[in-house]
């Protein structure tokens, strides 16, 4: 009597430092967008107040990753397969959009940018809904997935942690499962300060945890089409402000004129500088300068 065939042995799942180091690449991975805005399998939130532009901008990145193509002013090395599930507009409206930027590019997008035309009304918290999305995002052989808003994808509430922590773990079971990097629209809090980024976002907390890299967008001044875009990377250095305008006829940001911005001075030292400025002036009146 023959024996059953022994089952294939599983890999193992404790390495030595030297085994990790012999999987380890000879150089560094190239990140998905430079300089460090998106890694490799990396989280990247993006976050501002309602109508600020973050759909259009994210939408903007998303056909310049297809296209392997610098169009708002961060380095993209190669073209990538990128999945959007979107949950705001209707797919035709949402269509419209693409092609009215896709004139800018060419074809150069129109293979690498894919589209789940059935992502609403799937929700990451629940079982059967990460499952959907981690079904796309294969059989779209994504290495990008854009989550635009986080809002739609859930029902928990993002002022409970716990809640949050929960959705959490659901994004990083979606970039596992996936292998992708993920790009993840959400809003912010009503009442921001000026140098808040990653902790700006609700249910920060949390978030912190998980994600890799954040951009806030805020408008400098009201009915004015110019964006100002803050930073925060947990692993690549620190970059200074941005400012981008937006095209109205093409729906395109570029770098504004002016496109570094030059950030403010702390209020303690403004307040300084007024008291010595009008210490000064009491002095030359009285005459003991």
């Amino acid at each position: 009597m023959s024996e059953a065939p022994s089952k294939k042995s599983a890999s193992p799942t404790v390495l030595s430092l030297g085994q990790l180091l012999e999987q380890q690449p000879t150089t560094a991975p190239v990140g998905l967008v430079e300089p460090g805005l998106l890694p490799q399998q990396g989280i990247l939130f993006v976050g501002g107040e309602p109508k600020v532009g973050k759909s259009l901008l994210v939408a903007n990145l998303a056909l310049s990753l297809a296209a392997g193509a610098d169009r708002i002013g961060f380095p993209i090395p190669a073209p990538r397969r990128v999945l959007i599930c979107q949950f705001e507009l209707p797919v035709p409206q949402f269509v419209s959009r693409l092609a009215l930027m896709r004139r800018a590019l060419g074809a150069a997008a129109d293979q690498h940018l894919l589209v789940d035309t059935r992502a609403a009304g799937h929700l990451l918290s629940a079982a059967q809904g990460l499952q959907h999305f981690v079904s796309a995002a294969r059989a779209a052989a994504a290495e990008i997935i854009i989550l635009d808003p986080l809002y739609s994808t859930h029902d928990q509430d993002e002022n409970d942690t716990r809640a949050m922590a929960g959705l959490c773990q659901s994004l990083l079971r979606l970039r596992d499962a996936s292998g992708a990097a993920l790009v993840v629209v959400h809003h912010v809090r009503k009442s921001i300060g000026r140098h808040e980024i990653g902790s700006a976002f609700r249910g920060s907390s949390a978030l912190h945890a998980v994600g890799d890299s954040y951009l806030l967008l805020t408008r400098p001044a009201p009915q004015v089409p110019t964006l100002e875009l803050r930073f925060q990377f947990r692993y690549a250095a620190a970059q200074p402000p941005r400012l981008l305008e937006l095209d109205p006829r093409t729906l395109w940001f570029s770098s504004a004129p002016h496109g570094l911005v030059v950030p403010p001075l702390p209020g303690s030292m403004v307040a300084g500088i007024a008291t010595f400025r009008t210490r000064l002036q009491n002095r030359r009146r009285h005459g003991s300068l």
